[in-house]
């Protein structure tokens, strides 16, 4: 098989870039290594606005049914000591997605585009030869001019790629969720700090409303979903009736570190690409402003050869998303890390709504 571009994960992420690519006119594969089309995982399931954007552009929100999502007017912060502060998005706000459902519309979408999409395929390895990028897959051999990892945070393509850099933390972040079954009690999403975690709730169709939890993981002794939930009462109130709508899954640890997105014959997206945390939200919007920059660049990297000198200007592009992200990440890391500085800063937030909403507006690209 001859591809353009073979994309490697078939995640909203990866499913984002073959529909950026194939708008080019170029010929897209997808391996994704789960069978079956309800491929889940731990995800916040919070959309942005552009993000949501992106969605409409590419036809999948069409896809969508109001079962499996919920518009989002704003963010709400809520301090263990009782501080609320409330902070609306800009335009017409943000969607909380089933991820379930999001993977089915994009794949929906790029099955019309005409992407050969591999379910239950792994790809077992790759090499570069002569300008091309051999794929050795369940499905046989496959060549392509790029190969596009987006296998997520422990991807393989990463470090095949000689692109994963490791760095030990002392205490790593990790990520556990599920859904209730009960309608949502705001339009809002909900972060709710406490001392080492902190739960976020999102309304993600009519009758339903996920919960994640991120927490620092110390020594070995595992975190169990429904302990968490213990340590936010008011929260396990709000579901002690509802019934578990999905099974608890986790993520971690977040944290992965990347010495560069591109190589010769490979660019990275989404988590796969380097992550610092999901406090913000933002995972699924930085992915999908990933496979954006990739399709600016893809036929000028594609017409010198798909080196990794070609595809810098998609790594510059990333790189100016990513910072973005990152600075604010690490600063509302290191003020959740702080009680009495997280209590001062969710006061301040609390008394001056229009300086939380600036401060939205500047986070989300808006």
């Amino acid at each position: 098989m001859r591809v353009d571009v073979a994309v490697v994960g078939g995640g909203p992420v990866g499913l984002a870039a073959a529909l950026e690519c194939r708008a080019r006119g170029l010929s897209v594969a997808v391996f994704e290594r789960r069978p079956g089309a309800d491929v889940d995982k731990a995800c916040g399931e919070g959309l942005m606005p552009r993000a949501v954007r992106f969605l409409a552009r590419h036809g999948a929100m069409a896809r969508l049914s109001d079962q499996d999502f919920s518009p989002f007017t704003g963010i709400r912060y809520v301090s263990d000591d009782g501080t609320v502060a409330t902070g609306l998005l800009p335009g017409a706000g943000g969607l909380g997605v089933r991820r379930l459902a999001l993977r089915r519309a994009l794949y929906g979408a790029a099955a019309e585009a005409g992407i050969q999409l591999h379910e239950g395929c792994t790809v077992a390895g790759f090499t570069r030869d002569a300008g091309r990028t051999l794929l050795s897959t369940d499905a046989g051999e496959v060549e392509a001019r790029l190969l596009v990892g987006a296998d997520g945070l422990h991807s393989r393509v990463r470090r095949e790629a000689g692109l994963a850099v490791k760095e030990a933390e002392a205490a790593p972040r990790y990520g556990l969720r599920a859904h209730f079954a009960r309608a949502p009690w705001t339009d809002k999403v909900e972060v709710h700090f406490g001392d080492g975690v902190e739960a976020y709730v999102t309304p993600v169709g009519r009758a339903r409303v996920g919960l994640a939890f991120l927490f620092s993981k110390q020594g070995t002794e595992p975190h169990r979903f429904d302990a968490l939930l213990e340590r936010f009462p008011a929260l396990a109130e709000r579901l002690s009736a509802a019934p578990r709508d999905s099974e608890v899954m986790g993520a971690g640890p977040l944290r992965q570190h990347v010495s560069a997105v591109v190589a010769d014959g490979v660019a990275l997206v989404g988590d796969a690409a380097g992550y610092v945390d999901a406090v913000t939200g933002e995972g699924l919007m930085l992915g999908f402003e990933g496979a954006e920059a990739l399709g600016r660049h893809v036929l000028q990297a594609l017409g010198r050869g798909a080196t990794a000198r070609s595809l810098r200007p998609y790594a510059r592009d990333f790189q100016v998303a990513y910072r973005r992200y990152a600075l604010l990440t690490e600063g509302l890391l290191s003020i959740a890390a702080r009680p009495r500085l997280r209590r001062a800063v969710l006061r301040g937030l609390s008394f001056s709504p229009g300086a939380f909403e600036a401060a939205l507006a500047v986070a989300v690209g808006d």
